[in-house]
This record gives structure tokens, C-alpha cells and sequence, in this order.
């Protein structure tokens, strides 16, 4: 299988050479324009997206544009948490989790007792939202009692519309009916065992369910280093791998990352993860800088690395592909240069980027998940903005 340990790097120059080279203008998807710009196109309604077929750029490449009006104000004066987690269903309808608990008082403060204002109040952990953003339904998993997530992390929606969501404080991953009804546990509340115990977690962070064998794949995490598979009916443990397809090393000592450094020989913090059509696993290394791609089974086909110079928490966050039968484009959320790249999916050339750091419209403060509906928008979650937001494909030269 071709391995491909190519660094990117995308300084402003090598970016420029890329647009040159593809007949591109640089600043191609829009937020790096003048602010007067943008803020015209707060002003105007948001064009009808077009089907990816019919959206793309001259050279192929999807370009997009925020729609500033979704969703729309919430309803009861609700603010919304820190969300990690976001999926699109089959419905195009968006699953949001978010941790109330997290805002502060001032952010809530008409239900403190006694209330110190007339707004806010917190949205509830969970909702489910249509394609225009209007609120379908609330949950807080009651149903799941205490194992309910003290800051939910990680959400997909499955192919039999079961919601999961992960708790990485709490080493657990629930699964969930669409209305609420708690189905299953995997893990053991508050306990986790290292990157080898079949049955417990270690601060799990994505997941993804396979609609052709109904395993759980899980992204396991922020202290374990390893993909782990489980039944999507029973919760049996089936198997598990960590980088490059091997036997994960809880006492490997990561290297210092840069530009010219080797990759870690371990994950530095398993945290997308998503499958293709076509029979492969994507998975975010968010510490390490890096995109690795595996077979179902474990056996490691292909890596990239996105902006190796970056420190702190990394570069990828978290995956989302176009929808496309091919799914020729791969999104990669960057939680730390708080902006999107695009790939192509095969070979992992990344071809574009957008958005700088900022709280307008269309500008991130950590965006932290990412998914497309069947129109191929793009929705995605900040950890940092408290916010969701959506972009829409534009047609050819939709600017």
C-alpha cells in the first residue's frame, strides 16, 4: 500500500503558488477578503445551494460561503455551551452536543437563583435541528441516569439513525435511539484501563458505525492511543490497532514536533475519525499534525500531515468528506490555526484552505467538528465561538 509522510506546510508564498498553479485567485474561498465584503454578505439573504455536482469551482475544487442566518435565534432565550460534537443524518437534519454546565454565570444568569438578568439560560446538551436550523427536539439522556455525559464529546448519527455520543472525562461511549431511549454502554464510568483493556476506554473522542457491518469504530483518545472496534449491537470488544497499524505503546515517549522532526510512532490524541465508501478509515491525529488512512481492518494505507509547525493542540481536529459517490474531497477542521483545509481525498493533496481566526461571520475561535449534508454544505461546530455555523457550495464562480 503507498505511504505518504509528505509535510504540509502551507505558508501564504507556497499558498499563492498553489492558486497560481491551478488558475486560482489567492484567497479563493472568501474569508480572506476585505472586511467590507463580508459584511455586505451578512447583509444579503444567502443564495440556494447547488448539488456538489453542479458547485464546484473552474478546476473542480469546492468553494463556499456562510450562510449568516442559520440557524436562526434560538428559542427560551437559549445560549449555547461548548459543542464537540456535531453530525449531519440521513434527513440533513444537524445533532448538536454541547456542555451547558460549561458557561458562566453571566451567560445564564435568568436561571441562577436568584436570577441576576433577564437572559439567558442554557440550550439543552442535545439538539436536533433541521435543514433550515429550526429546532426539532431536545434530550439531556436522561435515560442513560449518571452515565450521561458531564461534557459530551464526539456524536454520529448511524445508519439506523441510533445517536452515540462520547464522553471523554467519563470513558464512555453511549449509544442512543433517535428519541432518546439509551441502548448501550461502552466503557465503565470514570475508569479507564490503557490503550489494551478490551472492555474499558481512555478518554474516547470520535465515533464512527459502519453501515455495512454495524462495528463501532472508535477513536480512542486523549489518554489511550488507539483505534478500537467494537459490536454496534452487543458492545463486544472485536479488535483495535494505534498509528502506522500497530500495537499501540502506552509507554512510547512522543518526539517534539516540527517541520524537519520524524512523525510519533504513536497517536498523540486519536481524535476524528470517519469512514468512505470505498472501504477506508480516516483518522484525525490531532496532537501529531496528521491525517492517517487504514482498511477496516487495521492495516495502515496512507498518511498526511497538515501544518507540521504547529504546537499546542494540533492541527487536525476533526474529518468530513464531500458527498459525492467518489468523495473526492476530504475537510480537515484545524482547531489551532482556526481554519478548513481541503483535500483531495485521493492521494491527500491539500488543494485549498479558508477562514482565519475571528468571531464574524464566517471566521473561527477553534472549530472543533465538521459535516456535510447531501447538498454538500459544510456545517461545523467552534469550541471557542460557542456556535455553529454553516457554509454553502457555491456554484462555478459563485463569487
Amino acid at each position: 500500500s503507498p505511504v505518504n509522510r509528505s509535510p504540509v506546510n502551507m505558508e501564504p508564498s507556497s499558498r499563492e503558488s498553489v492558486n497560481r498553479r491551478r488558475g486560482l485567485a489567492a484567497g479563493r474561498s472568501g474569508w480572506t477578503f476585505p472586511a467590507l465584503l463580508v459584511v455586505a454578505t451578512a447583509c444579503a439573504p444567502a443564495p440556494e445551494a447547488a448539488p456538489l455536482g453542479e458547485g464546484e469551482g473552474e478546476v473542480g475544487i469546492p468553494t463556499f460561503q456562510v450562510d449568516p442566518w442559520w440557524p436562526p435565534p434560538l428559542p427560551e432565550d437559549w445560549v449555547l455551551g461548548p459543542a464537540a460534537g456535531l453530525a449531519v443524518d440521513s434527513r440533513d437534519h444537524v445533532w448538536i452536543v454541547s456542555a451547558p454546565e460549561e458557561l458562566s454565570a453571566r451567560e445564564r444568569g435568568a436561571v441562577l437563583d436568584p436570577p441576576i438578568a433577564t437572559c439567558c439560560s442554557p440550550a439543552p446538551p442535545l439538539m436536533e435541528l433541521d435543514p433550515d436550523g429550526n429546532v426539532v427536539q431536545t434530550w439531556d439522556g436522561s435515560s442513560a441516569g449518571e452515565e450521561w455525559p458531564a461534557f459530551p464529546h464526539g456524536l454520529f448519527v448511524d445508519h439506523r439513525d441510533n445517536v452515540w455520543i462520547g464522553s471523554y472525562t467519563q470513558h464512555q461511549v453511549l449509544k442512543f435511539t433517535r428519541d432518546g431511549e439509551h441502548l448501550l454502554t461502552i466503557g465503565e464510568l470514570g475508569v479507564t484501563g490503557g490503550s489494551h483493556d478490551p472492555t474499558r476506554l481512555g478518554t474516547p473522542a470520535g465515533i464512527w458505525v459502519d453501515p455495512e457491518t454495524n462495528e463501532a469504530f472508535i477513536a480512542d483518545g486523549y489518554i489511550n492511543r488507539r483505534i478500537a472496534v467494537f459490536d454496534g449491537d452487543t458492545g463486544e470488544f472485536l479488535r483495535q490497532w494505534g498509528a502506522y497499524g500497530e500495537a499501540p505503546d502506552d509507554e512510547y515517549a512522543h518526539p517534539d514536533r516540527g517541520a524537519d522532526l520524524p512523525p510519533s510512532r504513536e497517536f498523540g490524541t486519536a481524535h476524528g475519525i470517519l469512514g468512505s465508501n470505498d472501504g477506508l478509515l480516516y483518522l484525525a491525529d490531532r496532537r501529531n499534525n496528521r491525517i492517517q488512512v487504514f482498511r477496516k481492518d487495521g492495516e495502515f494505507v496512507q498518511e498526511r500531515i497538515i501544518a507540521p509547525a504547529t504546537l499546542a493542540s494540533g492541527s487536525a481536529f476533526d474529518i468530513a468528506l464531500s458527498p459525492d459517490p467518489e468523495q473526492r474531497f476530504l475537510y480537515l477542521a484545524d482547531g489551532t490555526n482556526h481554519k478548513i483545509w481541503v483535500l483531495l481525498r485521493d492521494g491527500l493533496e491539500v488543494v485549498d484552505e479558508f477562514g482565519r481566526g475571528g468571531r464574524q461571520a464566517g471566521q473561527f475561535l477553534r472549530p472543533h467538528n465538521l459535516d456535510t449534508d447531501s447538498k454538500g454544505n459544510l456545517y461545523l461546530t467552534e469550541a471557542g465561538n460557542l456556535r455553529v455555523q454553516k457554509f454553502l457550495i457555491q456554484p462555478p464562480g459563485g463569487r
